[in-house]
């Protein structure tokens, strides 16, 4: 007979203590932290980690219990003020943006300060001046259904910054607890541990940098293992639906299209061209509705410019590219960063050819397999690699036998060293020894045990 929460944290009051020490941490974490203290960041980050691990495994991996405490964890952070991110401030001004019946796409925070402040844009000069130089200077570059989620996030009631960052925290919240439901059912589906969804959803790099940090790639998760769920219960239209809203959350599951070459397959191994074009055609028809609200010529200019700086002209973690750009140095005294960002992108394009004409994706843990790979291979071959930009490969190692996603997400918290510099300059040591790291446990798991064969 099953036991209520009260029997099991009477039983296993190791548990209950691991709960009110993480629950300590991640207040200290939300409250009483500044992302310059790196030291307090580091002890506060790994004790977390500690303590979650510790903390599954007490309660003797008890669902009940594992939810009710990943729900905990993340209404700590309810009325906390981001303090590793100030992404936030530009998300509420998109949103306020829309509701002021202003197009995001079409004006860059700082030409619309010129213009003047709006009697109904609450908290525009705060939120022009928290976003920074950066961001004020650009054209947004989120995806529709991401500007839909901030302008959803300013309705929640008060005229505050903190009332919108509640609204925010709660659609974020919402969609990790959607995570949950479908990756459960996903993993039962395929036979696989059903508790495994934990390293995902208790994980505290996706409590602070989803929950905490207000980075809506939760969001566009939900989407894609919802998608997931549905592509393996033989739902393909809607799961090309869901997979288009997961897109225009986020455009990282672009990657992932080709990797469906291979899913719509006949009795007699051959490809049901019919499904796979109706299958694509959904995709691009859902989000190109998505995006006509904002569209025009002006839109297109300003949304690929923006896309494209974004990813081309930035740099921070980087791994591959960083010692590319070291030899270019060395061999012309420049930073042949243009070069060098049209070489890399092109053999992350070969990579996903090769995973979609070479492997057999005909199933969800080898069409995940070969998601995760390929997202791998593209954030090692970045320019720029935000902690934030693991959280897809942390979902989708749920489905899969490489758990290298899950090391990288606790060493992942070196790249804030950066941070702890007045000038935000990164040591290149500490980017080499989160790498060495990653790469060590990356070529044990992918290339030496060789877990998963296609």
């Amino acid at each position: 007979m099953e036991l209520g929460l009260g029997n099991i944290f009477k039983y296993k009051k190791l548990a209950l203590l691991y709960l009110f020490i993480s629950s300590v941490l991640y207040l200290s974490f939300a409250y009483d932290l500044v992302r310059t203290d790196f030291l307090k960041l580091l002890l506060l980050y790994l004790g977390l980690f500690v303590c979650a691990i510790q903390f599954i495994k007490s309660t003797g991996y008890y669902f009940r219990v594992l939810v009710l405490a990943s729900i905990i964890f993340r209404l700590l952070f309810l009325f906390a003020i981001p303090n590793l991110s100030q992404d936030f401030y530009r998300f509420i001004w998109d949103g306020q943006m829309i509701l002021s019946g202003i197009n995001p796409y079409l004006t860059t925070p700082d030409f619309q300060m010129e213009l003047g402040t709006l009697t109904n844009f609450p908290n525009q000069s705060e939120l022009h001046e928290g976003m920074g130089a950066l961001s004020a200077s650009n054209f947004t570059n989120y995806p529709p259904l991401n500007q839909l989620c901030f302008a959803i996030a300013n309705l929640f009631p008060g005229q505050s910054i903190l009332s919108s960052i509640i609204g925010l925290r709660v659609l974020i919240i919402s969609a990790d607890i959607g995570t949950l439901y479908f990756g459960k059912k996903l993993l039962e589906r395929l036979k696989l541990p059903s508790n495994s969804i934990f390293w995902y959803i208790l994980n505290p790099f996706i409590i602070i940098e989803l929950t905490g940090n207000l980075h809506f790639e939760g969001v566009m998760v939900f989407f894609l293992v919802w998608s997931l769920y549905l592509l393996h219960s033989s739902k393909w239209k809607l799961a090309a639906f869901l997979f288009a809203c997961s897109i225009s959350v986020k455009l990282i599951p672009l990657m992932f299209l080709p990797l469906f070459l291979k899913w719509f397959k006949t009795e007699n191994k051959k490809i049901d061209f019919k499904k796979l074009i109706s299958f694509y055609v959904i995709i691009l028809m859902t989000v190109v509705l998505l995006f006509v609200p904002f569209f025009s010529f002006e839109f297109i200019s300003n949304y690929s410019k923006t896309v494209g700086l974004w990813f081309g002209n930035f740099e921070f973690n980087a791994s591959i590219y960083y010692l590319a750009r070291s030899i270019g140095y060395a061999i012309t005294g420049f930073n042949e960063i243009e070069m060098i960002t049209k070489i890399l992108p092109s053999i992350s394009f070969i990579v996903i050819l090769y995973f979609s004409f070479f492997k057999a994706n005909n199933s969800i843990t080898k069409l995940a397999t070969s998601m995760l790979l390929v997202l791998s291979c593209y954030l090692f071959l970045s320019t720029t690699v935000h902690p934030w930009y693991l959280t897809t490969l942390i979902v989708l190692s749920v489905f899969t036998n490489y758990k290298y996603a899950l090391v990288w997400s606790v060493i992942i918290i070196l790249s804030y060293f950066a941070y702890a510099n007045i000038d935000y300059a990164e040591n290149l040591w500490v980017i080499a020894l989160e790498y060495l790291i990653v790469f060590l446990v990356f070529i044990w798991e992918v290339v030496l045990k060789k877990k998963i064969s296609f």
